[in-house]
């Protein structure tokens, strides 16, 4: 759950403009599933549109990281996994780059769902092996399924309404449901993880038995394009092509992996990173900071053309996000909804975009920002009814008011917002004396905002200086990664700068971002801590939405009545991805729609790396 339109992309998404197609057919053996119609690619297509055929294989693509990792157990909820293990490991059915929610058979050769969607079969590829050369079955597909229910508490919200997984034929796996009409569930089990039960249940070269249940760094043994080649602890990891990959000629795979060495860095300072990106010890760069994005490349290796900076929209293509201050609801201070409202009156997003931002962002306004279905205007038609079935559990503003964020900017515009934020917290019985807002025990209102790191502490501390102006104390603590996952994993902080990615098709993820059932499960990604009847009854609806338009409207209502709880202080976002890049790879043209596609459809240029000196 792992961490993202423009406007004709989304149109074209939804079928507006294009000619409308069938929904995936059920009760039938399929090749692939897409939720809302049907798959672009039919079944026996030789490969990808968006991909070179002929694409060279070989060279090394070396990438920068942010932390460390202790473990390559991919299903376990603590510890970091090692960066790429999506590399080692595959999942039943795979996604194009040029579809929204179109997923094909890989592991599973294809799929029957339920008339009712109460179960859906997986057939397996025969074709698909190990590394070790023992096939790929059925049965690790249940164990690898029970496991992860077993001993990782996102997976089994995640998986809450699949209440079994059997062999129902040799090869076949069938997963069966406690509700019919949930459409999404076929496809969050084609994204199953699927590990080898043999290997884990065996011994180590020491003879010692191996537990899927602890962490480990021996060298994971998958079914993927790629295994294991070293590691140095914590800081260096790196992956080898598997020469003899039993998915090399697949359609879903021609013209991919064409590295022949994948290798991550790892770094605990970003600054330290960006100095070791320009150093050439990586080769790739994500940039996310405007500042340095329109002031930091002014060196040789960008004069010289050996580094390419590029901006790559496909990227946010089909996806949206929500992202800011999270304030932890489970904390007695943030339980008043008008003390969080009064928050977001203290964030100048305005003077920021001036000041810090070189006017590259957006405010985020929408917990699907960036996608067709985020809430606006006032609510009508198939949302308007779905609101009114849950209306006495919904704040009665979202019928009456659009959301806004306040708008702030200069100095009188501040005052006045500050004004607003002060009555709010009044009405919430916080009382003003002198420099200090004292809460209605008369206690001082303070708080901690915890950051994974000092990026984001000039845009906090945007808020800090704000809210100190109507007498509340806020301090910034930066924690390394390590520690800052910690916490976050046990809610042990009062406010935290984070997030939610959305996709095309919102669903079951819903629960555990939102939902009661998530609120004080430990790991979970529900950082706000909502246990709310009303949000839990939405998400329930847009579950089980029998068709596209129904989950639209459910979606937006959902959307809707979170902003209007005033959960958290939305931050801004950017929709493309800002890179630079050492200048030794070629990609396909175009780039597909939906992502751009690096480093798996990318290759090494000879030619290129030539001139601009070969990675070291």
């Amino acid at each position: 759950m792992k961490f993202a339109p423009l406007l004709m992309t989304a149109l074209m998404a939804l079928g507006v403009g294009t000619p409308a197609r069938a929904q995936t057919p059920t009760d039938t053996w399929v090749h692939a599933f897409n939720m809302s119609e049907d798959p672009k690619y039919p079944e026996g297509f030789p490969h990808f549109d968006y991909v070179n055929v002929d694409a060279p294989k070989g060279g090394v693509v070396r990438l920068g990281q942010m932390g460390g990792f202790d473990t390559f157990n991919p299903i376990l909820p603590k510890g970091e996994v090692a960066g790429g293990i999506g590399l080692v490991y595959e999942t039943l059915l795979t996604p194009s780059l040029d579809e929204v929610n179109s997923y094909y058979g890989l592991l599973a050769e294809s799929l029957r769902i339920a008339p009712d969607y109460g179960a859906v079969t997986f057939r397996m590829n025969p074709a698909a092996k190990w590394h070790d050369g023992e096939p790929v079955t059925a049965e690790d597909v249940v164990w690898s399924f029970n496991k992860a229910k077993e001993l990782n508490p996102n997976q089994a919200q995640y998986y809450k309404n699949v209440v079994s997984a059997e062999v129902t034929a040799p090869g076949e796996v069938t997963f069966t449901f406690d509700q019919t009409g949930n459409r999404e569930l076929p496809l969050i089990l084609g994204q199953l993880l699927v590990l080898p039960q043999h290997w884990w249940e065996g011994s180590d070269a020491r003879g010692r038995q191996r537990n899927i249940g602890d962490s480990t760094l021996e060298a994971p043994m998958g079914s993927g394009p790629y295994e294991l080649a070293g590691l140095d602890a914590g800081s260096t990891v790196t992956y080898k092509r598997v020469a003899d990959y039993w998915g090399a000629d697949h359609p879903t795979h021609i013209g991919t992996n064409n590295f022949d060495e994948y290798r991550i860095e790892y770094f605990l300072d970003l600054t330290v990173q960006f100095e070791a990106f320009k150093g050439d010890q990586f080769d790739w760069w994500w940039e996310n900071q405007a500042r340095r994005w329109a002031t930091a490349y002014d060196f040789p290796a960008v004069n010289e053309g050996r580094i390419v900076q590029e901006l790559f929209p496909q990227d946010y293509a089909n996806s949206g996000l929500m992202l800011g201050f999270i304030p932890n609801t489970r904390r007695e201070k943030f339980q008043d909804q008008r003390v969080r409202e009064a928050l977001n009156y203290a964030f100048d997003f305005e003077q920021l975009s001036s000041t810090l931002f070189f006017g590259q962002y957006e405010r985020i306004d929408s917990y699907f920002f960036g996608l067709p279905f985020r809430s606006s205007g006032l609510p009508e038609g198939e949302e308007l009814e779905i609101l009114n079935s849950v209306k006495e559990l919904v704040p009665p503003s979202v019928f009456t008011e659009e959301y806004t964020n306040p708008v702030s900017g200069d100095p009188q515009k501040l005052r006045e917002n500050l004004r607003t934020a002060l009555q709010l917290l009044t009405e919430a019985g916080y009382t003003l004396q002198g420099s200090q807002l004292l809460d209605p025990n008369g206690k001082p209102f303070t708080f901690e905002i915890l950051l994974n790191g000092p990026t984001i502490e000039p845009v906090a501390q945007n808020l800090v200086t704000n809210l100190a102006k109507i007498g509340i104390a806020v301090s910034l603590r930066s924690v390394d990664s390590p520690q800052y996952i910690n916490r976050l994993r046990s809610f042990d902080y009062d406010m935290i700068y984070s997030g939610w990615g959305q996709s095309f098709s919102p669903g079951n993820e819903q629960r555990y971002f939102f939902g009661s059932s998530s609120a004080d499960e430990e790991g979970s990604q529900n950082y706000i801590g909502i246990a709310d009847p009303g949000i839990d009854a939405l998400i329930d609806k847009l579950i089980v939405a029998d068709d596209r338009a129904t989950q639209e409207a459910a979606t937006k209502a959902l959307d809707r009545t979170l902003l209007h709880h005033h959960f958290m202080v939305p931050s801004y976002s950017l929709r493309q991805s800002r890179i630079a890049r050492w200048n030794r790879f070629s990609h396909p043209d175009p780039l597909p729609e939906f992502s751009s596609g690096f480093p798996t459809i990318w290759w090494y240029d000879e030619a290129k790396a030539a001139a601009t000196g070969g990675a070291r």
